[in-house]
């Protein structure tokens, strides 16, 4: 790769900035009447054939209606913005076992679910059980109330579905890799291949079930011309806690700085609050997300809940070995090699869409 890729800013509609494309309402997908009743009567077999999650194919549960919608929600996250939001799911007058089964054929359609811990779940939530802050490093992102660092995913697509939205905040924000990285190029050019250089990254934080303290990725990949991001400064600062990690070189901490510093500047995100129905699939190669901290209405059933689906999708995106949290997550079909989880994991819908109750 040459210095002169390294340093060619991204031009492409990966790269914007959350004030401009908040101006707009082109990244929000609006399901007609036909639509919706193609998925509810499509979730409504899948609950009824009650199959294992593990193993059912896209092609069991076909979408005809549904299909080029599904094609364009493809092309903007693999080539275009990286996200859309789809809107018009009726979940209040669904079971949550309904409304999981409609966005688990959704995802089957968008990608391959992949297991999301190493329990082996598929379908994961988001849903307060701990009322820890992020500053706890035994508290678990998805189980907290607390706001989150924009960061990467594990996967190559990210999915949320939102069953109910918090009392009070909970707004899901997303800032584009490609915009990040441009402001480096402008800011400070002789940092920005850093970025391409391997990073230890704290999986024990982000799984506390994970088979080993770390992983490497480097934050940037530049293939074939193709720009990806993978980022989350937080666990490569808590990464440096764990024995034999190599510790940060001072230039490598004032770009992880400057990073942060850029994706926080105000105009750079868009900021977005989830109704119920709402599904969000973003790239986890063009935009990072994060949330606000959250209130919650007291009673278990009118807390905020989303559904989560990590996918992998076979875009035929190039991108550097090792880049990313790719190497270390598993397929949906088997565990870990050497673990057995069969009994772990819940691989039927109505199970899968209840929440676990761990903080």
């Amino acid at each position: 790769m040459s210095t002169m890729e390294i340093c060619e800013p991204v031009t492409s509609a990966a790269a914007w900035r959350g004030d401009q494309i908040k101006a707009g309402e082109d990244w929000i997908y609006h399901l007609s009447p036909v639509q919706i009743k193609e998925l509810e009567e499509l979730g409504s077999k899948l609950v009824e054939d009650d199959p294992d999650l593990r193993f059912v194919q896209a092609s069991e549960y076909p979408l005809k209606t549904c299909a080029d919608a599904i094609a364009e929600w493809g092309r903007d996250v693999d080539t275009g913005r990286g996200f859309v939001l789809v809107r018009g799911l009726r979940t209040h007058l669904y079971s949550d076992a309904l409304s999981s089964a409609i966005y688990y054929i959704l995802g089957l359609h968008m990608g391959d679910p992949i297991r999301q811990n190493e329990m082996g779940d598929l379908l994961d939530h988001i849903y307060a059980t701990s009322d820890k802050t992020m500053d706890d490093p035994t508290a678990l992102s998805s189980k907290v109330r607390d706001k989150l660092v924009f960061h990467s995913d594990s996967s190559d697509v990210v999915a949320l579905m939102c069953l109910r939205p918090a009392k009070a905040g909970g707004a899901s924000c997303l800032v584009s890799g490609a915009e990040i990285y441009n402001e480096i190029l402008r800011r400070r050019p002789d940092l920005a291949p850093l970025l391409l250089e391997p990073f230890h990254w704290d999986w024990r934080r982000q799984d506390h079930n994970a088979p080993a303290n770390t992983y490497t990725s480097p934050i940037i990949s530049i293939e074939e011309g193709v720009f990806s991001m993978y980022a989350g400064s937080l666990y490569i600062l808590t990464a440096q806690d764990y024995p034999g990690v190599p510790q940060l070189s001072d230039a490598q901490k004032e770009v992880l700085e400057l990073f942060d510093e850029i994706t926080y500047e105000p105009g750079m995100a868009i900021e977005m609050d989830f109704r119920p129905g709402d599904i969000q699939w973003l790239s986890n190669y063009g935009a990072l997300h994060s949330r606000t901290e959250f209130f919650d209405f007291p009673e278990p059933q009118r807390k905020r809940h989303l559904l989560r689906l990590w996918l992998s999708r076979d875009a035929g995106r190039p991108v550097v070995e090792g880049f990313g949290k790719n190497g270390v997550v598993q397929v949906r079909e088997k565990p870990r090699e050497g673990a057995d989880d069969d009994n772990a994991g819940k691989f039927k819908i109505a199970d899968a869409a209840v929440p676990r109750m761990i903080s």
